[in-house]
C-alpha cells in the first residue's frame, strides 16, 4: 500500500471524540494565534496586492477576506487569508515541520467551513488531522529538506492543509490518499525568497492548493497514489536518494501527536523565528541593565549556522528584510528593550539611531564548546560596553518554543488583542476571543468570521 494510502488511513480513522484533551486545548490555542496574527496582516502590502489581484472582477461568494466584510470563493479566500496569516511573520511555529504548522492549513479550512459549514468539533478534528500529516511528512525528510532551500511551511504545509480539508469534508480514504497525491504536485516554495513578498505568499499559495486538491478528489479528479515514494516523486525530486527516511513517517503517527508534542510554537516577536533565541537572551540583558546605546561598543550574537544563513542580514533594505536581520533584532532589542509590530513597519530599520547601532552589532555560528551539537535553537549574546564591562547571556531554545515550556494564557491572550485590535474594534475582538475560547462548542463555525465581518453569527450561519 502506498504512503498517501496508509496516511489517508490514517487521516480518516482522527475523530473529535479520538482527541486528546490536551489535543483539544492546543489546536484552540493554534486558532487564536492564527486568527490574530492573520488580522493583523490583512491590511499589509503583502496581502492587499494578492487580493487586488485576485479579487478584482470577481464574483461573489460565501467565504470572508479578513480585515472587512468582502465574501469570495473559497479558494481566493484561502489564498488571501493564507497569505495575511504569514504577512508579519507572526504565527505560530513547530519543530518537526521545520516552519509554520497552522497558516498553511487554517485560513484553508476557514473558507472551506464558511462555503460549506462545519460544527466546531469538526473543524478542530479536521485541524489536528492536517497538522499531524505536515509534521509526521517533515520527520521523514528533514533536516535535509530545509537546508536545501525548500520552504517546508509551503512544500510540506501544502499536504497539511489538503489533509484538513479532506477530512473536514468527510472524504474517503481513497479520495483522501488522491488529495495527497494531487497536492505532491502542487508543493512548492524556495527559501532564496525570504525577505520579500514573496514568503508570505508562499503560504497563501499552499493553503489554498491543499484545498484546491481536496476538492478535485472530492469531485472525481484522479492522481499517482504513489507520488511520495515513486523514483520521481516527491520524495526523490525534493530531496534526492540518500537524503530522506520515509520508514519514520508511519510508525510515528500519533504516538504523541505533534499538535501535543513538541506543541505548537507561539511566537512572541513578528519577526522570524530563527532570531528568537538571540531576542529572548538579548532582551533580558537589555531589561536588567539597561545600557545606554551610546556605552555600547560592540554586540556579538552566536545562534546555529543554519539559522545563520537566512538571519545574517547586517544591511536590511526593507521592513520584510529587516524581519530576517538578526543585526536589526539585536539594534532594535537594546534600544526599545521590547520588539513589536512597528519595529517592522514604515521603515523603522532605517532610523539613524538604529543604524549606528547596527554597525556594532556581529553575527556567528556557534560552535559545539557553546552549545551541544543536537542543539539547534541556541543563541548567546554578549556586549561589550565603554569602560571594559561585558555583558553576556545564552539560552537553549525560545520561550514557548515546546509545549514544555508554553507561553501563559496572559501573553496568548496580550498577543491576540494587540492583532485583532488592529482590524477589529475592541468589543467585536472581545466576542472573537470568546467565541475562539468555546470553539467546540460551536455548532457552526461560521459563528467565528460573522463575528469578524461585524456580521450577526446565527443570522449569518441560518442564511448560508
Amino acid at each position: 500500500m502506498t504512503l498517501a494510502r496508509e496516511l489517508a488511513k490514517r487521516i480518516n480513522a482522527l475523530s473529535y471524540d479520538s482527541l486528546p484533551v490536551e489535543a483539544v486545548q492546543a489546536a484552540k490555542i493554534g486558532i487564536l494565534d492564527l486568527v490574530g496574527v492573520t488580522l493583523a496582516g490583512a491590511s499589509e502590502d503583502t496581502t492587499r496586492i494578492p487580493a487586488q489581484v485576485l479579487l478584482r472582477g470577481a464574483g461573489g461568494g460565501t467565504s470572508l477576506v479578513f480585515g472587512g466584510s468582502t465574501r469570495t470563493s473559497a479558494l481566493d479566500a484561502a489564498l488571501v487569508n493564507g497569505t495575511a496569516a504569514h504577512a508579519l511573520d507572526f504565527d505560530d511555529m513547530t519543530n518537526n515541520l521545520g516552519g509554520h504548522p497552522s497558516a498553511p492549513i487554517l485560513p484553508a479550512l476557514i473558507a472551506l467551513a464558511d462555503e460549506t459549514g462545519a460544527t466546531g468539533r469538526n473543524f478542530i478534528a479536521a485541524f489536528v488531522a492536517g497538522f499531524e500529516t505536515e509534521c509526521k511528512l517533515g520527520l521523514g525528510v528533514h533536516l535535509y529538506h530545509y537546508t536545501h532551500g525548500w520552504h517546508p511551511t509551503a512544500t510540506l504545509g501544502v499536504f497539511g492543509s489538503a489533509a484538513a480539508c479532506a477530512r473536514l469534508m468527510n472524504l474517503s480514504e481513497e479520495k483522501i490518499a488522491t488529495a495527497l497525491a494531487i497536492a505532491a504536485s502542487l508543493a512548492s516554495g524556495i527559501k532564496a525568497n525570504f525577505g520579500t513578498m514573496v514568503k508570505p505568499l508562499h503560504v497563501g499559495h499552499c493553503s489554498r492548493n491543499g484545498l484546491f486538491a481536496a476538492l478535485l478528489a472530492r469531485d472525481g479528479f484522479t492522481a499517482n497514489q504513489g507520488a511520495f515514494e515513486h523514483k520521481q516523486g516527491f520524495f526523490n525530486v525534493f530531496n534526492g536518494a540518500g537524503n530522506y527516511d520515509a520508514a519514520k513517517i508511519l510508525p510515528a503517527w500519533a504516538a504523541p501527536l505533534d499538535i501535543v508534542s513538541p506543541g505548537i510554537a507561539v511566537k512572541q516577536y513578528p519577526c522570524c523565528g530563527s532570531t528568537h533565541s538571540a531576542l529572548d537572551a538579548a532582551l533580558k540583558l537589555a531589561r536588567e541593565h539597561k545600557p545606554a546605546a551610546e556605552d555600547i561598543e560592540r554586540i556579538d550574537v552566536w545562534t546555529h549556522t543554519r539559522r545563520l544563513e537566512h538571519t545574517n542580514r547586517p544591511d536590511p533594505k526593507s521592513d520584510l528584510d529587516a524581519k530576517f536581520s538578526v543585526q536589526y533584532c539585536m539594534a532594535r532589542a537594546f534600544l526599545d528593550r521590547t520588539i513589536a509590530i512597528e519595529h517592522f513597519e514604515h521603515e523603522a530599520f532605517d532610523q539613524p539611531a538604529v543604524r549606528k547601532l547596527l554597525a556594532r552589532v556581529h553575527a556567528a555560528p556557534y560552535t559545539t564548546a557553546q552549545f551541544p551539537a543536537e542543539n539547534h535553537y541556541g543563541a548567546e549574546v554578549s556586549v561589550a560596553l565603554r569602560g571594559g564591562r561585558t555583558l553576556s547571556g545564552k539560552v537553549n531554545q525560545p520561550f514557548g518554543r515546546t509545549s514544555e515550556n508554553p507561553l501563559p494564557a496572559s501573553l496568548l491572550k496580550e498577543k491576540f488583542d494587540n492583532c485583532a485590535r488592529r482590524a477589529l474594534p475592541a468589543e467585536r475582538a472581545g466576542r472573537l476571543y470568546s467565541a475562539i475560547q468555546g470553539f467546540e462548542n460551536l455548532n457552526d463555525a461560521r459563528e467565528m468570521t460573522a463575528i469578524i465581518a461585524g456580521e450577526d453569527g446565527r443570522a449569518r450561519a441560518a442564511a448560508a
